[in-house]
């Protein structure tokens, strides 16, 4: 499928693309996306933030795609319960749904499952909530739809209990050529992840990736060979807008994601719409995720800033060691290959794709990156964010780019999955868009 992906994009960069789904960029965001927002700053706070001891699991060890797919499935089933035009994902309420006001079941179904997974960070969520039963008043219909969100909350709080982050957290490098050597004294990045319940998909196994090219592999010397050239932190031949991308893409994770993928939740679209948007793109966020890590801790693939000083021993005559090299940005402590980013990327745009029924979409994306010549770019299609995400990945010396377009096909594999299986209309009309 690498060669689909890279066909795609080839085709996108030779001809005009014909803007079909415009995605509008400055529109207010409704209650799901106003909720997302709070998830965010309470599963993963703004720096500086004083927090108590952690108590519960999700305190211990959170997750943000896991969390955020929580989050979001909660909402989802609660608003389509009133909706009544999609299939629930995981729980139907027990109370009664006639008469409630959908965005009181949004507001009581995220409040719910952040008190549940995170008690002890109340301050971070609890105003909001406070102020909204506050407004609420004497209003009937919004307290019919606070019940049926706290009872939604519930049931998939205890579908998700006990889901695996609690796994274990070690890794034993063995020094062999092609091994992933950790960082020494930064802790790994999600070793536990493998063990994750997923949400929709049978097992992450299924969804492994196909494994990074052969060390003795002509494939193997054209990634290597690209990225040594590309990714050092003194070449000569990665261009200014070049940098400016790598390090657009370096913004912690859960904040780049959560909001840019919040732009699409926009009022125009509705509240059950957004809710299932931002549903499907969490499931598909989160079951990536797991299949991601299940293939990057399979495989153990050494990343470019351990095999390009020892490349002397992968057995390539055509590819040639440099001691002093390093990558131009610094690179993330968890296994190569898939590349996480990848598998992001592809999860996003295919379920985008899946939402609008088109690849064509008008969007922005922005970082908060500090000195970018470039803040906030602009995409005609996924697939165009997606070749960016690769190249990104290459220019800022992480990964060889087979190891990112492999991850955007496990994302992308993952969504398709899912979106095919999940979220359907309760009518004969199966179409994903709305």
């Amino acid at each position: 499928m690498k060669a689909q992906w890279r066909g795609i994009s080839r085709g996108i960069a030779a001809a005009g693309v014909l803007l079909l789904g415009i995605v509008p960029m400055l529109a207010r965001a409704d209650v799901i996306g106003a909720w997302d927002e709070i998830a965010i700053n309470t599963i993963a706070p703004p720096m500086g933030t004083v927090l108590p001891a952690p108590v519960t699991e999700a305190e211990q060890r959170p997750i943000y795609t896991t969390d955020l797919a929580t989050l979001h499935v909660a909402m989802y089933d609660a608003v389509t319960a009133i909706d009544g035009h999609y299939r629930p994902f995981a729980a139907t309420p027990r109370v009664p749904t006639r008469g409630a006001s959908q965005e009181a079941a949004a507001v009581g179904a995220a409040y719910q499952v952040l008190k549940g997974l995170f008690p002890g960070r109340a301050a971070l969520y609890q105003p909001a909530y406070d102020a909204f039963v506050a407004a609420a008043g004497a209003d009937a219909s919004k307290a019919r739809g606070l019940a049926v969100g706290a009872d939604v909350a519930s049931r998939v709080l205890a579908l998700r209990a006990n889901d695996g982050r609690m796994g274990p957290a070690t890794y034993t490098p063995t020094g062999a050529v092609g091994d992933f050597e950790p960082i020494p004294g930064v802790p790994l990045v999600n070793p536990f992840v493998p063990y994750l319940e997923p949400y929709a998909i049978p097992s992450a196994a299924r969804f492994r990736a196909p494994g990074p090219p052969a060390l003795a592999s002509e494939e193997y010397a054209d990634v290597f060979n690209e990225v040594k050239e590309m990714g050092s932190t003194a070449s000569v031949l990665r261009t200014a807008e070049q940098s400016d991308l790598a390090r657009f893409h370096t913004e912690p994770p859960p904040y780049f994601w959560a909001r840019n993928l919040r732009r699409f939740a926009t009022d125009p679209q509705g509240i059950a719409a957004n809710a299932r948007l931002l549903a499907a793109l969490w499931v598909a966020q989160s079951d990536a995720t797991l299949a991601c890590f299940e293939s990057k801790y399979h495989y153990r693939f050494w990343r470019p800033r351990t095999a390009i000083p020892r490349a002397a021993e992968d057995g390539n005559d055509a590819t040639a060691s440099d001691s002093g090299w390093a990558p131009f940005l610094p690179t993330p402590n968890h296994p190569e290959y898939p590349a996480a980013h990848g598998c992001a990327a592809g999860a996003a745009a295919e379920t985008l794709r899946q939402f609008y029924g088109t690849r064509k979409l008008s969007f922005i994306i922005d970082s908060t990156v500090p000195g970018l010549l470039s803040p906030v770019r602009e995409f005609r299609s996924t697939n165009e964010f997606v070749r960016e995400v690769v190249d990104a990945r290459v220019y800022g010396g992480m990964h060889y780019r087979s190891s990112v377009w492999d991850g955007a096909d496990l994302g992308r594999r993952v969504a398709h999955w899912i979106g095919k299986r999940n979220f359907q209309r309760t009518r004969c009309d199966h179409r994903w868009h709305h």
